[in-house]
């Protein structure tokens, strides 16, 4: 038997820095290419995330179809603009000025789906509570999302689609519900504060802030 690796002071030290470095990337460098290679090895580390009676029901799409680019891009024109009108004076304008999206720039566009009726697990653990296929999904974006950050990519998590045009435009079984839309690329900059807190946007709280004590 293999012994278990001994995680030290200096790598949980490294870890919580991989965790703060993670950021939103939406600003891309144009024009270089990230290796298919790599992005096989990073889908394979974010499927060792843990899921819900063991179902895996991650389902990962590259979208490399030029075509089918084009229509997610027009979907998230279409819904940002809506988005837009939810909001009035400054917090409008300031909504405006925001990059939400590096659809464009990236080379790499990746879909995310939880495949609601795998069969895998045999319902383990998700009887009262379904929505578990999604949150191990999600669990497997923030793998991938960490693994590429440690290797110097950015990733974007664009979550401004109408999600049942997108899984048309994509044409993927009707049992796979969008969990995300990830941008991934070369960042352009690398900052630890969030852009949307540089923007002005919104501030981080202090995780004591989410804490209750029963």
């Amino acid at each position: 038997m293999t012994p278990p690796p001994v995680f030290d002071a200096a790598f949980r030290a490294r870890l919580t820095e991989l965790m703060v470095w993670r950021r939103d990337v939406r600003r891309f460098i144009p024009h270089k290419p990230v290796s298919p290679e790599l992005v096989a090895g990073l889908l394979e580390t974010a499927a060792l995330a843990p899921s819900v009676g063991n179902s895996q029901p991650w389902r990962f799409v590259l979208v490399e179809d030029t075509a089918r680019r084009a229509k997610v891009v027009a979907n998230f024109e279409r819904a940002n603009k809506e988005a837009l009108g939810d909001y009035s004076g400054e917090k409008a304008k300031l909504y405006a000025g925001l990059k939400l999206a590096g659809l464009k720039e990236a080379p790499v566009h990746l879909a995310v789906f939880a495949d609601e009726g795998t069969g895998q697990g045999h319902g383990l653990g998700r009887r009262t509570m379904p929505e578990m296929l999604d949150y191990s999904a999600v669990m497997a974006v923030y793998g991938f999302w960490l693994a590429a950050r440690a290797v110097g990519l950015g990733a974007g998590w664009v979550s401004i689609f109408e999600p049942d045009a997108l899984t048309r435009d994509l044409d993927v079984p009707v049992d796979w519900k969008l969990v995300a839309y990830l941008c991934v690329g070369w960042p352009e900059e690398e900052q630890a504060t969030p852009e949307l807190e540089r923007a002005g946007w919104e501030h981080r709280r202090h995780p004591e802030d989410f804490i209750t004590k029963r």
